[in-house]
């Protein structure tokens, strides 16, 4: 990426996570997200990490870019890493050293995706699979476990840090999170509550512990079985296990946002805080 797109080294890794479909988000968080994101990654030098389709989570951080007082400030890298057995209109992303011109209107019909024309790169995971989302998580985490290992100062050895935002999500969000925080070193990660989903499940968690409470949430949001709600249940326990065994855990609530940048910037200074960080 240095190489061909003589990208600089971020200071910071941003990786997003939420749901591929559309969903709508209060006007006040989608306000307070927006103007955090942009202003952290703009004061970082942060890279941007999402699946980079016209939906979803991905529609969000690419409305939030879009939304910038000035296209004259620092460039923002949006990095989007989508499967490649997903995009609409593949042909006319094939080539080499060529400009094309990408159609970003999908077919309402189709179960394609189209790319966010916000994103500045994109990163294809292609294993010979079409409509399946999955085989892109190994890419990106890969990338990201990577990135973190090159140094922002050779001086203090110090890596690039990485966290994670999640915005509403499916069940492979919380297991995102749980491969997140048993990382070593973990990776800290931010819970936007009140956005819905995993985003309100791994918050409420959070929380409260009560079985019955969570069995039933998972149930009811996500629509799963007995078995398949029980491993989930037993991941979200997982991940609070790991919350309590670090020292510094961050527990904001969502009158509370215009604090993410301030802790974005801590992160980078201080490149090691882990733990589950509900917002």
């Amino acid at each position: 990426m240095a190489k061909e797109w003589q990208m600089e080294l971020p200071k910071l890794v941003i990786s997003v996570h939420g749901g591929i479909q559309n969903f709508k988000l209060p006007s006040k968080v989608k306000q307070v997200f927006s103007k955090g994101l942009v202003k952290a990654a703009e004061s970082t030098g942060a890279w941007i990490i999402t699946e980079g389709i016209n939906s979803g989570v991905s529609r969000h951080v690419g409305d939030a870019l879009k939304g910038r007082a000035s296209p004259h400030l620092r460039k923002i890298c949006a990095i989007g890493i989508p499967p490649w057995g997903i995009i609409e209109n593949q042909r006319d992303l094939i080539g080499k050293d060529v400009v094309c011109l990408y159609q970003t209107l999908g077919n309402p019909l189709s179960k394609l995706s189209t790319l966010n024309s916000m994103h500045s790169h994109f990163l294809m995971a292609d294993d010979g699979t079409v409509g399946k989302y999955g085989n892109e998580m190994m890419l990106r985490r890969n990338l990201e476990k990577y990135i973190s290992l090159q140094k922002v100062h050779t001086r203090m050895g110090q890596g690039v840090p990485i966290v994670g935002l999640v915005l509403e999500g499916g069940p492979s969000v919380i297991l995102m999170v749980w491969e997140y925080v048993r990382a070593s070193p973990a990776v800290p990660v931010v819970v936007y509550e009140g956005t819905g989903r995993a985003a309100d499940i791994l918050a409420f968690t959070h929380k409260h512990t009560v079985k019955e409470e969570i069995l039933m949430m998972i149930q009811n949001i996500f629509r799963l079985e007995q078995k398949q709600s029980s491993h989930l249940f037993h991941v979200l326990m997982e991940c609070m296990k790991h919350r309590e065994s670090v020292s510094r855990v961050h527990v904001l609530s969502l009158g509370s946002l215009h604090f993410l940048l301030p802790f974005l910037l801590f992160l980078w200074w201080v490149g090691m805080c882990t733990g589950v960080i509900s917002k």
